[in-house]
């Protein structure tokens, strides 16, 4: 009996153990991965004596690297460009993706797993491959230099009607008979039934649609010929030209520019894990 007591008692240090080594090993990945941005976020607060310095608290925090950049650029109008072209290229997406997903996971006409074999097949083309297309196409229909111009091309995403399309296919089918039997329409079953069920893989989406547009440099600089159109991202390049010598500056508008995408991240943190679980279990 003492033996198996000092057996268990063994096994249960050797398992204290484990997790501790676990956890460690998990804080030291996560400072590791964390360690640019907290540099950079420490930097954007430093001033020029010591903007080179390697410490992550500044000894005397100053916030003149922001005010800097705020007065040098019009951040308001940058962050309201951003604002147009994220939310615009968000709403398109889910709307056209979910659509889309919908007729593909809950509908048989012929061709369904001809299309969808086509969608996983158009994922491995690159994104830089299309913009020539994207950019005589969007000359021809005279949109160049529009927030619809920058919009439209990358509005709908491959990989948000897969992803979706994934969630419809895990709703039971009898669900769906149901609501065809007390009349209700295809719109009808999608917007009342189907939407609210999958609302974590719609905040995935969100989440991925606004990091992506958010962050988004190259396209804007191609179809948007007036700087003063430009979303964040793309205006901060004035910043790495004209303030070569003041990274402060250039750490204090990289800060501004990445505080909306984690607070959106935070918001959604909770659907965005059960639906990238959800999404390998199936």
């Amino acid at each position: 009996m003492n033996n198996r007591n000092r057996m268990r008692a063994a096994r249960k240090r050797r398992a204290l153990v484990n997790k501790i080594l676990v956890y460690c090993a998990l804080i030291l990945i996560a400072i590791v991965c964390a360690g640019p941005f907290l540099w950079m976020l420490a930097t954007s607060f430093k001033s020029g004596q010591n903007i080179y310095d390697l410490t992550l608290i500044p000894t005397n925090p100053t916030l003149s690297n922001y005010t800097g950049v705020i007065e040098f650029m019009n951040i308001p109008k940058y962050i309201l460009n951003t604002v147009i072209i994220t939310f615009s290229s968000i709403l398109l997406d889910v709307v056209c993706s979910a659509l889309c997903a919908y007729a593909l996971a809950c509908m048989d006409f012929k061709g369904k797993n001809f299309i969808t074999a086509a969608l996983l097949m158009a994922m491995i083309v690159p994104a830089a491959a299309g913009m020539i297309i994207n950019y005589l196409i969007i000359i021809n229909v005279h949109l160049l230099n529009t927030y619809a111009g920058a919009v439209l091309p990358g509005a709908v995403k491959v990989f948000s009607i897969i992803l979706l399309r994934q969630a419809y296919m895990a709703i039971p089918k009898d669900l769906i008979e149901a609501a065809k039997i007390d009349g209700a329409s295809d719109l009808r079953i999608w917007g009342k039934i189907m939407m609210p069920s999958i609302m974590p893989t719609i905040s995935t989406v969100i989440i991925f649609d606004f990091i992506s547009k958010w962050n988004e440099f190259l396209w804007p600089i191609i179809v948007l010929q007036d700087p003063a159109k430009y979303p964040l991202a793309t205006a901060l390049q004035y910043l790495n030209g004209s303030f070569n010598y003041k990274f402060g500056y250039i750490a204090a508008g990289t800060i501004i520019s990445i505080v909306p995408v984690i607070l959106v991240f935070v918001i959604c943190q909770k659907n965005y894990v059960e639906a990238v679980s959800g999404a390998v279990k199936g």
